[in-house]
């Protein structure tokens, strides 16, 4: 079945990158640019999932990725109303099936994970290692990787300095650079000085292992866009300056697969920030926004991190969460673990006046959880909005496992089928960084301290 995904995934993309686009305004080619790099990325992982030798999480998530991009594609038309630029897609997918080819090999993927896993390895698997699971880092990381990730001081591959005393003047520039300085893929660290630097860092599907250090949160302050898997960035300040009347505004978009976020901070209003897909890892960050400001489709988890809520336009209503997981055998979703929900300064005075909830759904299998979090009190009784309707409220996962705060209390909250707010410790145990991003087997690498369990 992946074989022949594949023949079709290679037969969609060459399709879109030989179309005639000479009629396309600007924005329909930039729709139609953004299509062939999605395509060229689900062959990447289709590629990657052939060559492993086993069904396993890896090749869950890769799918997952895949049948995210085929979305993405049309959304990236239909968001700008541009439908009828669509027509020339359109002919392509449905002659390919290729979303209905990837969902079935998810589907096969999935049920060859669950036959060969038992109940007693499902959650206990990437517990080893551990003195325990509140240890800072696990027994086996590098007294090297620790001094990387939290030495004031750190020995860098190259620097960036606005004002001229590093190697480059702006990020882009060493991102670029690092093609060159470096062979094969091992860990380059690029040192961004303190500054504002008014561009969007891309960091491309082929540049992996890069890793940012800036010289802490509003003190090194730029935006961007990540792919290149193996991501790293620490004491970084991602923003997005757009007001809350702008709509969209996206501070950092990523799709680095194994990626870490460590004590950086995300700024904007609506859509913050967008874990787009892959396994992500943030640990002590701040983010901050009005609606739908953590979304995408990821296998996201955070951990230790506050969760501002700013003020919205009047009458608007503000949602933590908008989790896009279109098929029900993605192994996608956003965990909140161990964090704070709490009101930023520009909403503390008007905060009863406006409505708060933990999320809404974005696609029809939307799957967020928050455990051991704390909610204050600007929380809607309700705690989960409707998106349209009726829509996805049967299909959804919505859970919470031991909150606490004024905002916690559940006895008033929606009453939808796929609504879970008394989750047990062993269904909460799916979702923490051992057993959901099965992060036992690739942070301790990276230096990042993380708790594996609840």
């Amino acid at each position: 079945m992946l074989q022949a995904t594949m023949a079709q995934s290679e037969r969609a993309h060459q399709h879109v990158v030989s179309m005639d686009v000479t009629s396309f305004d600007d924005r329909a080619k930039a729709a139609w640019a953004d299509c062939v790099e999605l395509y060229e990325d689900t062959v990447d992982r289709l590629n990657c999932s052939l060559e492993s030798s086993s069904p396993n999480e890896d090749v869950q998530t890769w799918l997952s990725g895949a049948i995210n991009n085929e979305q993405t594609c049309q959304n990236g038309f239909l968001e700008f109303s541009l439908s009828s630029n669509l027509v020339s897609f359109d002919s392509s997918l449905i002659l390919s099936n290729l979303s209905k080819l990837i969902s079935i090999s998810l589907a096969i993927n999935k049920a060859a994970l669950i036959s060969k896993s038992t109940p007693s390895t499902l959650f206990s698997t990437y517990k080893s290692g551990f003195k325990n699971d509140h240890d800072e880092f696990p027994t086996w990381v590098s007294k090297g990787d620790r001094k990387l990730l939290q030495s004031p001081s750190i020995k860098a591959d190259v620097v960036v300095a606005k004002d001229g005393t590093g190697n480059y003047r702006t990020i882009s520039e060493a991102v670029a650079a690092s093609a060159k300085q470096r062979s094969g893929s091992q860990r380059f660290v690029i040192h961004v000085k303190a500054g504002v630097y008014k561009e969007n860092v891309e960091i491309k599907r082929s540049m992996k292992n890069l890793m940012l250090v800036g010289d802490g949160i509003d003190v090194t302050v730029v935006s961007g866009t990540v792919t290149g898997g193996g991501f790293i960035a620490r004491d970084i300040t991602f923003e997005n300056t757009a007001g809350p009347q702008n709509g969209q505004a996206v501070a950092l978009r990523s799709g680095s697969d194994l990626s870490v976020f460590y004590s950086c901070s995300f700024k904007g209003y609506q859509d913050t920030l967008y874990v787009y897909a892959q396994r992500q890892f943030y640990r002590n960050c701040d983010i901050y926004g009005t609606v739908d400001f953590i979304f995408g489709d990821a296998v996201a988890v955070l951990q230790n991190c506050n969760i501002y809520v700013r003020r919205p336009m009047n009458h608007q209503f503000t949602t933590v969460t908008a989790q896009g997981r279109k098929d029900p055998n993605e192994n996608t979703g956003i965990s909140i673990h161990n964090s704070r929900v709490t009101a930023a300064s520009d909403l503390r005075p008007v905060q009863g006046s406006v409505r708060v909830y933990l999320g809404r759904p974005w696609q029809k299998y939307s799957r967020v959880v928050f455990m051991k979090t704390y909610l204050d009190s600007l929380i809607n009784p309700a705690g989960w909005l409707e998106w349209r309707g009726n829509f996805a409220l049967d299909t959804l996962y919505y859970g919470e496992y031991v909150n606490s705060g004024p905002g916690a209390a559940t006895g008033r909250r929606v009453k939808w089928p796929g609504y879970h707010g008394s989750m047990g410790a062993t269904e909460a145990g799916k979702f923490t960084v051992g057993s959901f991003l099965g992060g036992g087997s690739w942070i301790p690498a990276t230096g990042v301290p993380f708790t594996s369990g609840l």
